[in-house]
C-alpha cells in the first residue's frame, strides 16, 4: 500500500499551491477545489494562509 502525502503543488498553483495540492491529493481537478474554497464559508483567506504555512511544498 502506497502512502500518499499532502503537498502544496509547484506545477498547479495560483497563489501558494494549496488548492492544487489538495486537488492532486484527492485525484480531482484543482479548479473544483478552488471553487469550493471560494463558495464554502469558513475556508476563507485565513484558512488558506494557515494551510500555506502548514502544508509543505513538493
Amino acid at each position: 500500500m502506497e502512502t500518499r502525502k499532502l503537498y502544496r503543488s509547484r506545477s498547479n498553483r495560483w497563489i501558494a499551491g494549496v488548492c492544487g495540492g489538495i486537488g492532486e491529493y484527492l485525484n480531482i481537478d484543482p479548479t473544483i477545489v478552488r471553487i469550493i474554497a471560494i463558495v464554502v464559508p469558513g475556508f476563507g483567506w485565513i484558512a488558506y494562509f494557515i494551510c500555506a504555512l502548514i502544508i509543505p511544498s513538493e
